[in-house]
């Protein structure tokens, strides 16, 4: 190995790396995403070919993330250039390390924005102004919300800034710290939403749509869904487990905790599913995908349903700490290559990152209103402006391709001895179920997934 430690620092436990990870790969899409493209495909059906793709994916890819950045143990730039070279392979490796640190700051720049949306919306809820919503004062709410400029500025600011003291404090002091008090707050959350949720009078069937099977809506569509949210979800391809991975004792086990890892982030999505859906159901709305099911089709809900005030602000509070925890893992790659590269201390490189993110962010904003425009995309239109661009540009080419890219690096380019050393597996079945897995399977599946992306498929 190259070094044993992080310049950075390191992670005094097992657990606070996993609570970290898990951190980074939960955030606002586990909370409205999943559950709905679950209901959507077959409820437990997709469930169980999510797991499947989860294991078959997910896994061995964050485990490839993990040992190259563990090994390398430093910005996922560095680490791509210190390892190819150490495997006797080109330079250029390190654009993959380039692409996943820049792939990690553009979406930081209008991730917190949609942040900033939750933020505004825990206040909205705390005040009351869902008390009696309909769809079209809902409506109305929030593209009044989106229409103010000057307001999304100054909650995007706001989150910005929270993002950038914690970055600032380092590995243990900031990032550490952070997790392990956000994380089980955001269970603690979680759980309390589920048992509001059983008081709603329809949560079984909530978790009818959720669980119960229906292998006649699980199309091969469906199949290519679930293979891209295992891999999404799991925050790969945008150097963040890497540069965690980079932090970790060199006795922790990689697959032991990147399966927990997974089964967390899974837990997460479907505690969300559980505790949105039967609050869906009680109030005769429809369980609509994306920004529309928690800024339109919640509120309605909170402000018509005992307790809705409290449940409400505890439910934004939730998504609050979700993309926090997200958000910390997607600029601390760039602040780490400014600090080993130009000699910047710590505070200094994370406000000069979040400075420019957020400035790239105010684009977002912007996109939202005077700088509006309309394109379409794999047969779709898009009327977000940059904002649909950047995203588009991130989830669809980037982080898929970076994904493969560090497949086909920890299968084919690293040598076994490097990756059998890191995972510290021996040369048993459960290596070698890996390395089939990262050779032939994972890079197979993520082609899918780009080529579904893209509107090839």
């Amino acid at each position: 190995m190259a070094v044993t430690t992080s310049v950075h620092g390191m992670w005094t436990t097992r657990l606070a790396f996993i609570l970290a990870a898990t951190g980074s790969a939960v955030g606002l899409g586990n909370i409205w995403k999943f559950p709905y493209i679950a209901g959507e495909n077959g409820g437990g059906a997709f469930v169980l070919v999510y797991i499947l793709c989860v294991s078959m994916i997910g896994i061995p890819i964050m485990m490839a993330e993990i040992l190259v950045g563990r090994r390398g143990r430093q910005s996922p730039i560095n680490t791509m250039r210190t390892l190819a070279y150490e495997e006797g392979r080109h330079g250029f490796w390190q654009l993959v390390g380039w692409g996943g640190v820049i792939a990690g700051f553009l979406i930081i720049s209008y991730y917190s924005v949609i942040a900033g949306w939750a933020i505004a919306y825990t206040f909205r809820a705390l005040g009351g102004t869902f008390t009696s919503l309909t769809g079209e004062t809902a409506t109305d709410l929030f593209n009044a919300l989106l229409g103010d400029p000057e307001r999304l500025l100054a909650w995007h600011t706001i989150f910005m800034v929270m993002t950038i003291i914690v970055i600032s404090r380092g590995v243990r002091s900031g990032l550490e710290q952070a997790v392990r008090v956000l994380m089980p707050l955001l269970f603690v959350l979680l759980l309390v939403l589920v048992g509001y949720a059983l008081t709603s009078g329809r949560f079984m069937d909530g978790i009818e749509f959720l669980f119960v099977p229906d292998f006649g809506a699980l199309s091969a569509g469906a199949v290519i869904t679930a293979m891209g949210h295992a891999f999404f979800t799991l925050s790969l391809g945008m150097g963040a487990i890497m540069m965690y991975g980079s932090y970790l004792p060199a006795s922790a086990s990689i697959a032991r905790s990147s399966l927990i890892i997974a089964l967390m982030d899974t837990m997460v999505a479907l505690l969300a599913g559980m505790a949105i859906f039967p609050i869906v159901f009680a109030n005769g709305l429809e369980p609509e995908a994306g920004p529309g099911l928690v800024f339109l089709t919640l509120p309605i809900a909170f402000g018509n349903m005992p307790g809705g005030l409290l449940f409400g602000t505890l439910f934004f509070v939730l998504l609050v700490f979700a993309a926090w925890t997200s958000a910390i893992s997607l600029i601390e790659p760039a602040v780490a290559w400014l600090v080993e590269n130009q000699g910047i201390e710590r505070v200094r490189a994370a406000v000069y990152v979040g400075i420019v993110a957020w400035l790239l962010g105010i684009v977002t904003i912007m996109s939202f209103s005077d700088w509006a425009f309309t394109f379409d995309f794999a047969g779709e239109a898009k009327t977000g402006g940059v904002f649909d661009l950047l995203d588009i540009l991130t989830a669809n080419f980037m982080l898929p391709l970076g994904g493969l890219a560090m497949a086909l690096f920890a299968g084919w380019f690293m040598s076994r001895e490097s990756t059998r050393d890191e995972l510290a597996m021996g040369q048993g079945l459960t290596y070698r179920l890996w390395r089939v897995m990262i050779r032939y399977i994972a890079p197979l599946a993520v082609v899918l997934v780009f080529f579904n992306a893209i509107g090839l498929m």
